[in-house]
């Protein structure tokens, strides 16, 4: 957690009980979140990483505990001035039928709109420009509903690119698509972190994706628990991964970026007896 001499992050949490589904996921829960920071939460299924990021994006009321944005409780903000200071990609989001892909992306500008204040120059360039940074411009006339799962998915982004906050909260943004895809939508999140210093944080499933983008890193168990924290060069070790886990590996170093590389232990395959070596070659004369 913060040190007295280190300005408090942005976003943070503090002692959370969180539930899900009649379901507690986590007790005792604290998180900072590094301004400027690329932080991706890790961690088995079912131990709670969605449901933080829905915490802290006020998307799901804490039990007990309390989340920070600015210094001040999240609940104490009106709804549109978290929607300016934060923006979510939830894991799943249904767009109303027959909704165009530019309408849905303009509807991340609502948090910027006004009674007397409407549709201005800068909201159509938020759009385009959001547009043409996830691929969806060209697309911008077709209904929603027509469209694959994976350009959904990057026309959602877009949306939330549209909102123009300064902190990204992406909870899983590679589903649905291809490995390339994966890729362009990563390196677009890490471009935002990199050259416009927004705070983003994702949930990931991919372990080597998580420590190729990530400049913090935060490893969940089941219980919510954090395991470890920090840059992944640091916390990405195999006995870790083992604990947390149940997973044998060796941790390498990734060929293209240095980054640390979970690679999967090999199984091992007990030797075939004599039994085994006989069935083998039975079942070989009999092919020819």
């Amino acid at each position: 957690m913060t040190g007295t001499n280190t300005p408090a992050p942005r976003l943070r949490a503090e002692n959370l009980t969180l539930s899900y589904d009649q379901r507690t996921v986590a007790t005792g829960l604290g998180v900072d979140i590094p301004d400027h920071s690329f932080t991706v939460i890790i961690g088995p299924n079912a131990c709670g990483k969605s449901t933080l990021l829905k915490a802290l994006a006020r998307m799901l009321k804490p039990k007990a505990g309390e989340v920070y944005l600015d210094g001040a409780a999240i609940a104490s903000y009106r709804t549109r001035e978290v929607a300016r200071r934060l923006g979510l990609l939830p894991q799943s989001s249904t767009a109303p039928g027959g909704i165009t892909v530019g309408d849905l992306v303009a509807r991340g500008r609502y948090p910027h709109q006004r009674l007397l204040k409407q549709w201005s120059a800068d909201d159509e360039a938020a759009v385009t420009a959001a547009m043409r940074q996830t691929g969806v411009l060209e697309l911008a006339d077709r209904p929603v509903d027509d469209l694959s799962g994976g350009q959904r998915q990057r026309v959602w982004l877009a949306m939330v690119l549209a909102q123009q906050t300064p902190i990204l909260l992406l909870d899983e943004p590679t589903t649905f698509l291809d490995i390339a895809h994966q890729v362009e939508v990563l390196d677009l999140c890490a471009a935002l972190h990199a050259r416009k210093g927004h705070t983003v944080v994702a949930v990931l499933h991919d372990l080597n994706q998580a420590c190729r983008y990530a400049t913090h890193l935060i490893v969940m168990r089941p219980g919510g628990e954090v395991a470890a924290e920090g840059d992944p060069a640091s916390v990405m070790t195999a006995e870790l991964i083992e604990d947390v886990f149940g997973l044998p590996c060796r941790i390498i170093d990734d060929p293209e970026t240095g980054t640390p590389l979970m690679v999967p232990a090999a199984p091992k395959r007990p030797a075939p007896d004599d039994s085994s070596a006989t069935v083998m070659a039975d079942l070989s004369q009999g092919h020819r």
